[in-house]
């Protein structure tokens, strides 16, 4: 079974940056593709970022200009550069990956992003 974990949040002031991390498991990680979700307590995951295996990125319209997302196949890792965060990004951010076979479905724990003054 495939294995995500996330690291990185934390509680930042508005207009500040994070960069957090997805560590995947799995020999075929570099045929994944990985992408990072968000969820405030009682709403339905929202979509932030994607990356194709290749490195080809797509990104929520909401977080445009201010987001980054990459990989690292030889560490197995994705990471999500956020910045000028604003309160309304106040977030448990997740990694998600379809595996090896593209068909089932993954998820890391999450990490807390907190924009607060």
């Amino acid at each position: 079974q495939v294995q995500l974990v996330e690291s990185g949040g934390g509680l930042v002031q508005p207009g500040g940056s994070l960069r957090l991390t997805c560590a995947v498991s799995g020999s075929l990680f570099s045929t994944y593709f990985v992408d990072w979700y968000r969820q405030i307590p009682g709403n339905q995951h929202e979509f932030v970022a994607a990356i194709s295996p290749g490195g080809d990125p797509h990104y929520a319209n909401f977080v445009k200009g201010r987001c980054t997302i990459s990989r690292d196949n030889a560490k197995n890792t994705v990471y999500l550069q956020l910045n000028d965060l604003k309160p309304e990004d106040t977030a448990a951010y997740k990694c998600h990956t379809t595996g090896p076979r593209g068909s089932d479905s993954y998820w890391g724990q999450g990490t807390q992003v907190t924009v607060s003054s």
